[in-house]
């Protein structure tokens, strides 16, 4: 039968968390066409890629509420605050919308989980979509 390690180091494990949290990260700013292809050396846009890049940071922060420490859950909430602001830019800069200053402004005061809205239709059933801000 095989063995189960249960006595992990929990410092080893904060490291691969947090590890896992700015390679995630990485990818998405990647998707945003922040982190140039190394093969063009010029930032790639796929919106649709780095939006489920952020929604999986979104729900692995809601799946392991409690149980992160503070560092864990700083690094999470960081990545997720700038990740969400720089989607919303690029989303701006690729329909051709000027950013203004009170936009921004807006955008850094933003809750950092996305916000969800909720839309009657004639069905009376409710649709939700997200919104990162924009």
């Amino acid at each position: 039968m095989a063995e189960v390690q249960t006595t992990t180091e929990s410092g080893e494990m904060t490291q691969c968390f947090i590890e896992f949290v700015m390679m995630q990260q990485q990818n998405a700013a990647f998707c945003l066409g922040l982190i140039p292809n190394p093969q063009t050396g010029k930032g790639e846009v796929n919106l649709e890629f780095a939006r489920m890049l952020i929604d999986q940071l979104v729900m692995l922060r809601n799946k392991t509420r409690g149980n992160l420490n503070e560092d864990e859950l700083k690094i999470l909430n960081s990545a997720l605050s700038n990740l969400q602001l720089a989607f919303v830019e690029v989303t701006k800069k690729e329909e051709g919308t000027p950013t203004t200053p009170t936009s921004e402004a807006a955008a850094e005061t933003a809750p950092i989980a996305p916000e969800i809205k909720v839309a009657a239709d004639e069905d009376a059933k409710k649709k939700f979509t997200k919104s990162y801000g924009a």
